[in-house]
């Protein structure tokens, strides 16, 4: 029973309230009725309120492109809430105080007011009747399964959909203050009959359809018309809506019909505790018996891996950014130069004999006759993509087509990994939930793997097995990045260096750097430059030693580092890793076959060109692709030179033309991936203009005006304004730093200031059209007319029209209250006052200056300025910025990191698979997987096999726990190969290429 209540349990709170349900009957109805009595109307009316509406398109557009990244989904954490509900409070708030609503048969003064006093009652009752059950519960009245406490939120939402629910359906059919008699004829006059509807063109279709608002008529007569007197219903009733005591019987002036509002209210509230009460006190929902059928496949249907998103690099309130920061301040504050972690292994390491026995050098891998190893790098990003690449590294073989045959590539007895294993720090949350855990889904560790095992003794080998040599499964090798170097290598070395398995990856390695020997004369070295970009002396002495013991004259070996020097030290104009350079160059001479590095992430490859210059390394191959989001190639098209020798670009993935492309999503997508900047954004654009808050100048309406007004306002900026000019100025110097150091001064210069004069023009723009819609309403006596708390005094004029209380029930309430219960509406309804608050205020300053306000009410108004300029401006923001990025990146070349993280690219996923082959020479195969899943499922082949306990995972036929939800879209089935070469070990002979 246990399993099925997991599976059957909605996902959502318990219980399930079903308000997303009554929110849709709500739409629902609200449209039928719009749509059959008065949209004839809205359109009739459109050609006399051009400029109205073109206010509502533009208040419409701006609210639709701020919520745009939120529509269709739910984000976490709960921002997209936040933000649902922030744009229904101040759309409503500007909607209302708007014209030509009422050509649409809405009353938006009356429905907020209805929907305030129904609101607070509701939560009224549903409280005390919460209470109610939890005191039944707690004396063992109901049902012990009924002891979860409701959701305060729960409630809230529910009592807003009960509360809107009888706002729209009370406007259509109960307002008799609203409610007209008109003929079909005289509602299709006008405009809208002549230009489409003609008496003598309708045909009996079009009759039947166009008297079709007769059927809401009878809906409103049979199901909301009033329901009877008080002497029809029982004491209660009577009492709690008419007063009526025991013994004095009705009176006269009570027994008028009760209105409807009071029967439907009643309808939703009864509904609500009767589900509340089956559910909770009898645990239907729960207990409901599901067959064994039926139980599978809802358990295929819900169980899908809980991977996280890609790291939001543009996040204003990311707590791991922040700390991120905080931590490189750190790492470069005190440990670069002062304390490196590389010293301490090296004093650790040393035996008493002077050599380095196992911490530092395995052999383990020489004496096989041919070797398959995999390399991949910058993995621990987005949970898809990082799987992505594990999944197929997990497989025990993939079959690819390889030029005109079809190759059996296996699965590689050692995998590298490049560094930076988690983003954005490395944190213990970060390797587990970004790193570990994609690892663990695509080949499972043993089962006597417990995650807070510290392995003190390395390695420490499965059972049966006495030394390294005789395991059989994949092992794994690791580097460290830069970004697991932010905590001075403390989560790096307790995660790879103190525990024994990644996954169904054996773990043996016990330092930050090390040497493998492999067959035929090969060799590949780890080298750790964490923060530096270079090799400590340690570290440089250990391989230095070794070339001089250890590799032979006619041996091969691979270099592996985390930043690719040659690309980055040619973009930056600058000269790095002069240890490993050295290394190189005086030690090995021209042993070394291949230099790999991830950190860029992407794929790209350069082979030497034939010189009579003596070539030290004869490729260079770069593959971050294992799982962060994507960087361009593009940027790096024009390079051709290392350490003197001539390189040719032989491949790139992406290609450059396709990396160019993608630059584009930086206008059309960056406020999409990155809502998260709103917070930065929003808050800029307001400080560039908060100061020129109100403009007292009116505006005649032409364009000219307009943005003569906006030089006006850019000439009050400098020689007036005191807050924005120093916005302006921090901003300049913000954009300045923002330009790569590799730009010229002058030209930096020039960049950050057309790019701060963009923003500054877009802020300006923004600011006088948000003046420009409120000085319009403030001509037409939409706004400023009555004062702070308009909603209320019109309620109150009204209340007995709209809301007729025949017994004074209000006025009770009111005194058993204390006066409580007038003064909550009065204040919940002024937080709907916003526009007016704006448009009074501004009234006030441009009469008598802004020193005439106090600081409590400058607050106010600034505050609410914002609320309505921070929904404007994001938008705006964001793709200004956008545009700027994609200029930079596509025209100056510069940029590439903050162009491409933006965009957090999941595509594009590679790794970099080797073959020692019984000849000695390497083939190198990069299989590629263009576009991730977003989705997974179970795997059916996974779940099907038969699962041994002692059988290890890496011996199973389909080692992946999880597969792509489309069969189509899998990595297996899309995985391709986008280079293959091939070193050749003999020093006489050319390397041989073998095609892309």
């Amino acid at each position: 029973m246990d399993r099925v209540r997991q599976i059957v349990t909605h996902r959502y709170p318990y219980p399930h309230e079903h308000s997303r349900h009554a929110i849709v009957a709500i739409i629902v109805g609200c449209l039928f009725f719009t749509s059959f009595d008065n949209m004839h109307t809205l359109i009739q009316k459109l050609d006399n309120n051009i400029k109205w509406w073109s206010m509502y398109a533009c208040l419409l557009g701006f609210f639709y492109f701020f919520s745009s990244p939120f529509v269709g989904k739910t984000i976490t954490p709960s921002y997209s809430n936040f933000s649902r509900w922030y744009i229904a409070w101040i759309l409503v708030a500007a909607l209302y105080h708007l014209p030509s609503f009422q050509s649409m048969g809405v009353d938006m003064r009356m429905n907020l007011s209805l929907f305030f006093t129904i609101y607070i009652s509701s939560i009224l009752f549903l409280f005390v009747f919460h209470i109610s059950f939890l005191g039944l519960w707690y004396i063992g009245l109901v049902a012990r399964v009924a002891g979860k406490k409701p959701e305060i939120w729960t409630i809230i939402q529910n009592c807003t959909v009960l509360s809107v629910a009888c706002c729209v359906f009370y406007s259509h059919c109960g307002n008799r203050a609203i409610l007209k008699e008109k003929s079909l004829e005289r509602r299709l006059s006008g405009w809208f009959s002549t230009a489409f509807w003609k008496k003598e063109e309708i045909n009996p279709w079009t009759a039947k359809f166009l008297h079709m608002n007769e059927l809401k008529d009878r809906i409103c007569s049979s199901w909301f018309a009033p329901v009877g007197s008080a002497s029809d219903y029982p004491f209660l009733s009577k009492w709690l809506i008419y007063g009526e005591l025991v013994g004095n019987g009705a009176s006269d002036s009570a027994s008028g019909g009760i209105s409807p509002i009071y029967s439907l209210w009643a309808t939703f509230i009864g509904l609500y505790m009767a589900n509340y009460v089956v559910e909770r006190s009898t645990g239907w929902t729960l207990t409901h018996p599901v067959s064994a059928e039926e139980y599978e496949k809802l358990k295929k249907q819900q169980m899908k891996p809980d991977f996280l998103d890609m790291v939001p690099w543009y996040s204003g309130t990311s707590a791991d950014l922040f700390k991120t920061a905080f931590d490189l301040l750190v790492s470069v504050t005190v440990f670069l130069g002062r304390f490196d972690m590389r010293m301490m292994q090296a004093a650790m390491t040393q035996d008493q004999d002077g050599t380095h026995k196992g911490d530092l050098f395995y052999d383990h891998f020489s004496d096989k006759e041919d070797l398959w190893f995999d390399f991949m790098s910058d993995t621990g990003d987005g949970g898809s993509s990082s799987y992505a690449v594990a999944r197929l590294l997990a497989q025990p073989s993939i079959h690819l087509e390889c030029g005109d045959s079809v190759r059996n590539l296996q699965r590689g007895a050692l995998l590298l990994i490049g560094g930076d294993l988690a983003y954005p720090n490395p944190s213990a949350f970060t390797y587990e939930r970004r790193f570990f855990c994609p690892f663990e889904y695509a080949l499972q560790p043993p089962p006597s793997y417990r995650p807070e095992h510290i392995a003190v003794n390395k390695p420490e080998l499965p059972y049966g097995f006495s030394e390294m040599k005789q395991y059989d499964g994949p092992q794994c090798f690791v580097i460290p990045g830069n970004h697991d170097w932010f905590d001075g290598l403390h989560t790096y070395m307790r995660y790879i260096c103190h525990k024994s398995w990644l996954g169904g990856w054996f773990l043996p390695q016990k330092k930050s750097y090390f040497a493998l020997q492999l067959p035929r004369g090969w060799w590949v070295f780890g080298l750790d430059q964490a923060l530096h970009g270079d090799i400590d002396v340690f570290q440089f002495k250990f391989f230095a030693e070794l070339i001089k013991d250890k590799v032979g004259e006619n041996d091969s070996v691979i270099i592996m580092t985390h930043e690719p020097n040659w690309l980055l030290d040619w973009y930056w104009n600058d000269v790095s890793g002069k240890n490993v350079s050295h290394l190189i160059q005086d030690y090995l001479k021209g042993r070394c076959k291949l230099r790999m590095a991830g950190d860029l992430h992407h794929y790209m490859r350069h082979s030497f060109v034939q010189s009579e210059k003596p070539v030290y390394v004869q490729h260079l191959l770069v593959n971050g692709c294992g799982g962060a989001f994507l960087h361009p190639t593009h940027v790096f098209g024009n390079f051709n030179k290392f350490n003197g020798t001539s390189y040719e670009n032989k491949a790139a993935y992406p290609s450059f033309e396709d990396s160019s492309k993608i630059a584009l999503g930086n206008i059309l997508k960056f406020r999409k991936m990155n809502w998260q900047f709103d917070f930065i954004g929003g808050i800029i654009y307001f400080v560039l203009v908060s100061s020129m808050f109100p403009q007292d100048d009116s505006f005649s309406g032409h364009l000219r005006s307009f943005f003569g007004g906006v030089w006006l306002a850019f000439m009050y900026v400098l020689e007036q304004s005191y807050a924005s000019l120093a916005g302006t100025l921090l901003l300049l110097i913000a954009a300045f730093l923002f330009v790569p150091s590799k730009v010229s001064r002058k030209r930096r210069a020039i960049i950050g200031f057309l790019h701060v004069s963009a923003h500054m023009v877009s802020a300006l723009i923004l600011m006088l059209l948000l003046e420009l819609g409120i000085e319009m309403c403030i001509r037409h006596r939409l706004l400023a007319t009555s004062g702070y708390h308009t909603l209320y005094e019109w309620y109150r004029s009204v209340e007995s029209k709209h809301f007729p209380d025949p017994t004074g029930l209000r006025t009770r309430i009111e005194r058993w209250t204390f006066g409580l219960y007038p003064a909550c509406l009065k204040y919940l309804m002024s937080a709907f006052d916003i526009p007016e608050v704006m448009a009074v205020t501004r009234t006030n300053i441009c009469k008598h200056g802004i020193q005439s306000l106090s600081r409590g009410s400058a607050i106010i108004y600034y505050a609410s300025v914002f609320l309505y300029f921070w929904v404007f401006s994001t938008p705006v923001v964001s793709m200004v910025f956008g545009i700027y990025l994609y200029l930079c990146i596509n025209w100056l070349h510069i940029h590439f990191d903050e162009a491409f993280s933006s965009l957090r690219i999941a595509n594009y996923k590679a790794f970099t698979r080797f073959h020692i082959t019984h000849a000695g020479d390497l083939e190198v195969f990069t299989l590629a997987v263009d576009k991730v899943p977003k989705d997974w499922k179970l795997d059916p082949k996974w779940d099907a096999e038969s699962k041994q306990p002692q059988k290890p995972s890496h011996h199973r036929e389909y080692p992946s726990k999880w597969a792509a939800y489309v069969s189509q879209h899998d990595p297996l089935v899309n995985v391709r190969i986008v280079d293959h070469f091939v070193v050749n070990h003999s020093e006489g002979n050319p390397d041989l290429e073998a095609g892309k």
